[in-house]
């Protein structure tokens, strides 16, 4: 079983990283189990989306705890279903610290990572703070209470701080571009645990 994490900032195009990785694995045959947060099949899950496209602080943090929830679900999950799957993917896990305040984050991350199980894979897909704006605003859906420009560059540069360990993918290039970086990212990956 392989778990990775893809992660990344709002608008930054995890989903579409997720799943080149996902669509490779099945062309290997492999069953696999994805999830996206905020996980709209799961209570939680709403509450955190639902929280997300609030203002003001209370809803900045309710929105935070729900996230930890969402992903304790999904983590149990994943427990639960282990045997039925080859790989797992979580788009979104820890880098979500990067949207706390600045002294907190890098504690933050040091304390999650002892706490909660870390992924096989860490992935952050990368782009800059007007790129992903851009594909936010091109979505035409309500904004998320980070979505916007100032939030977007200061969350980008905690997360490529604390990126440290991770496979860094620039989203900005051509789509086939980033799907083969991606492809033979995986590929290695593969041939690494066949050995």
């Amino acid at each position: 079983m392989t778990w990775f994490v893809v992660d990344g900032m709002d608008g930054c195009g995890k989903s579409t990283c997720a799943d080149i990785i996902e669509d490779k694995l099945k062309r290997e045959n492999h069953e696999v189990f994805k999830v996206t947060h905020p996980d709209q099949g799961c209570l939680v899950g709403r509450l955190e989306n639902a929280y997300l496209h609030k203002e003001g602080r209370l809803c900045k943090i309710l929105s935070t705890v729900f996230y930890i929830l969402d992903v304790l679900d999904s983590l149990a999950k994943m427990r639960v279903h282990r045997k039925e799957y080859n790989d797992f993917i979580f788009v979104r896990y820890i880098m979500a610290v990067a949207y706390l305040p600045k002294g907190l984050q890098e504690k933050a991350y040091t304390l999650i990572s002892k706490v909660l199980p870390m992924p096989d894979e860490l992935i952050l897909v990368d782009v800059d703070a007007e790129t992903s704006m851009s594909r936010i605003l091109g979505r035409g859906e309500a904004l998320e209470a980070f979505e916007n420009l100032e939030d977007l560059k200061q969350v980008r540069e905690s997360m490529l701080s604390l990126s440290d360990g991770w496979t860094v993918i620039d989203n900005s290039r051509p789509l086939d571009e980033v799907r083969r970086q991606i492809e033979d990212h995986v590929d290695g990956i593969l041939r690494r645990y066949r050995a």
